[in-house]
């Protein structure tokens, strides 16, 4: 089991993908087949930016609760996203509480709170709305991307779930979690070190 630390924003838990699997190979692959319809553009493998989309979505919640990929808690969000030149970038959205903006606002609004089921004993706090309505809300974030470079990804050989799809996304997810890593120093740089 891997642990996040400031280094860490994403990390692929290929121990329990293994022990829980239903097929005795990979339970991130028998997912891929429940949703083999993702996979393919009319009968022909996706595109490699589309493909990695859709084995992150496939490798994380709402799809693969407990997912094939652990995302550390106080990210809001953390995907690949094709952009508008056909180009891949990993985003991460965060949240930033009011301490961290460089002009806190004067009146006091509600900032971010953190998730009250959480054990407090964790470092990497989930954020969630507050949980006042007495007062209006101030919830500021920020979006952070970084390339993916399109050679670096796995270019998908088939539409068939199996084997050779679970092996092209799993390398897939590897490469996108190894670009998501790269942008914990900006994370950190943009939250001060703090956390």
């Amino acid at each position: 089991m891997h642990d996040f630390d400031r280094f860490t924003l994403v990390f692929v838990d290929d121990i329990r993908d293994r022990e829980q699997a239903s097929d005795g190979h990979s339970r991130y692959g028998a997912y891929l087949r429940i949703h083999a319809d993702r996979f393919n553009d009319d009968g022909e493998p996706l595109r490699p930016v589309d493909f990695a989309v859709a084995a992150w979505e496939c490798a994380t919640s709402p799809i693969m609760g407990g997912g094939y990929i652990e995302i550390r808690p106080d990210l809001l969000d953390l995907r690949p996203i094709v952009a508008l030149d056909g180009s891949l970038q990993m985003r991460a959205r965060v949240a930033l509480r009011h301490h961290h903006l460089a002009h806190p606002p004067a009146e006091q609004f509600a900032d971010w709170a953190r998730d009250p089921w959480q054990h407090t004993d964790q470092p990497w706090h989930h954020p969630v709305q507050p949980h006042r309505d007495d007062r209006a809300w101030l919830l500021a974030t920020a979006e952070l991307t970084v390339p993916v470079p399109l050679d670096m990804l796995t270019p998908p050989t088939t539409t068939r779930p199996g084997r050779t799809l679970t092996h092209e996304a799993k390398a897939t997810i590897d490469t996108l979690t190894w670009r998501a890593n790269d942008l914990t120093p900006l994370i950190a740089d943009l939250l001060g070190g703090a956390r």
